[in-house]
């Protein structure tokens, strides 16, 4: 590969995340400009953003690798992402937005704890900027260890260089311009996802030799089970092997990056139209990689690491200067997808836990001192922690949505617990997520970890709701 092509690309690209930057600085003057863009988001930022945020590199690296290896009963995953696509902009979407309109929120903690108040609602306010701050720390620096390794690899740069380059860039660019630079430097790599999505697919499926040869080349050298959708389970244990990869999608309703561009976008029929775009790319993107995997599954049979399939494919497919590009862009894709992340963990502490308060100035100083702050720790743990860091990602995912998702899904639906239970609800969650994680055996398709969080939580809310609505039905009959 031509690695004057991948470097020349990558200085075009992180010049042009920098210059995004300073001309979103100009339309940042607010804390509400710098974390939610004044609720001003068009539809495609909007959908473009948002499917760029909730996907990503882990599509186009994870979910590839994913059906490289397991085969075709790794596509259950699939509808549960798309519903969680449906849930939050269909369902949650309107609810969200309307009430951060009315109510003036900037933060998805502002929706969790809206209309309560008292010392429990201090408890839940602290208990979810901790919670984001925990998992948002690793992930980030997770982010920051898989692209360094990646730069390490083209380069053959020193990975701590790499990691220090590419999160100076990010952190230049996220601190001038907030959510605007964040939002549109996201577009920038959605759309260049998406097209990389459907052209390489298309390349590895005719050089497969079209659909039927792909097939017939596939049955012929993959291992047994590749295409058994059941993954070797029968009767009950199949129902949790489907509920608990489709699961994932519920993980979507608990994430501080994706809720700010619902609550961020302009008005219903931007939101409308967001869906729409934001629909199209996942569909797309999810089918091409699929498409990939199993294409490569035929070129490349005897691959140790899956995860490998999509660098593999666009050596072997693309001419040198196409395949740096391609290249170039998904290393800078890889590195740009912490911004949102980073900008939710800011405002965790700098808005929920009021750090940012007094005049505008200030507020807007402080939020990026503090986005600057979590950065630092973040590489921090990236260049002192071990590789296992990486497998911590889809646990932050998880571990957040069990917290978060089971109080939105009851506020969208109409409860309105106390404060205590919208505290005892996050941790319970959480709780159980870390203990199934760690202690319990997954279960088929990990349906312990990803599922089961979300009964206790639940019932919580709910009973704390009706006991609530009890008691004051009580009080104006007496």
């Amino acid at each position: 590969m031509d690695q004057g092509v991948v470097l020349a690309t990558i200085i075009f690209y992180k010049a042009l995340l920098i210059g995004v930057g300073v001309w979103a600085s100009r339309r940042t003057s607010s804390e509400g400009d710098f974390f939610i863009g004044d609720r001003a988001l068009g539809p495609w930022v909007a959908g473009l953003s948002y499917a760029a945020s909730t996907s990503s590199a882990w599509v186009l690296l994870g979910f590839s690798g994913f059906v490289y290896s397991v085969g075709l009963s790794a596509l259950w995953m699939v509808p549960g992402v798309w519903m969680g696509y449906v849930i939050a902009w269909l369902w949650i979407g309107p609810r969200i937005r309307s009430a951060a309109e009315r109510k003036s929120h900037i933060t998805l903690t502002d929706y969790l704890v809206e209309d309560l108040s008292g010392p429990w609602r201090t408890v839940s306010v602290v208990c979810a900027s901790a919670l984001i701050l925990f998992c948002f720390t690793f992930y980030i620096g997770a982010q920051f260890q898989a692209a360094g390794a990646a730069f390490a690899d083209t380069f053959g740069m020193n990975a701590t260089e790499a990691i220090l380059l590419g999160a100076a860039v990010i952190l230049v660019y996220a601190l001038m311009g907030g959510f605007w630079a964040v939002s549109l430097t996201d577009t920038i790599q959605g759309a260049v996802m998406g097209l990389v999505a459907i052209l390489l697919p298309a390349l590895a499926v005719i050089a497969a030799g079209g659909p039927i040869g792909l097939v017939e080349a596939l049955r012929s050298s993959a291992p047994e089970g590749y295409f058994d959708w059941t993954g070797g389970h029968d009767g009950l244990p199949f129902l949790f092997f489907i509920l608990g990869l489709a699961a994932i999608g519920l993980g979507t309703c608990g994430q501080p990056q994706l809720m700010n561009r619902l609550m961020a976008v302009r008005d219903d029929k931007a939101r409308r139209q967001g869906f729409a775009i934001a629909m199209g790319w996942g569909v797309a993107v999810f089918m091409g990689m699929t498409a990939l995997a199993l294409a490569g599954r035929s070129l490349a049979p005897t691959l140790s690491n899956g995860e490998t399939i999509f660098y593999e494919m666009t050596e072997t497919l693309l001419p040198p200067v196409l395949a740096g590009i391609v290249l170039a862009a998904i290393l800078s894709a890889v590195m740009s997808t912490v911004d949102s992340v980073l900008l939710a963990s800011a405002g965790a502490v700098a808005h929920d836990l009021g750090v940012a308060k007094g005049s505008e100035a200030r507020a807007l100083l402080a939020s990026r001192i503090t986005m600057a702050a979590i950065c630092v720790v973040s590489i921090g743990l990236t260049l002192s922690v071990e590789a296992s860091i990486f497998g911590r990602v889809l646990f932050a995912w998880t571990a957040l949505g069990a917290a978060f998702g089971p109080i939105v899904i009851a506020r969208v639906i109409g409860f309105t617990p106390p404060a205590w239970a919208v505290a005892a609800s996050m941790l319970v969650g959480f709780a159980l997520a870390v203990g199934f994680n760690q202690f319990w055996p997954p279960g088929p398709g990990a349906i312990n970890e990803r599922l089961l969080p979300w009964l206790p939580s639940l019932l919580v809310l709910i009973a704390a709701s009706k006991f609530k609505f009890r008691r004051k039905a009580i009080s104006h009959e007496i």
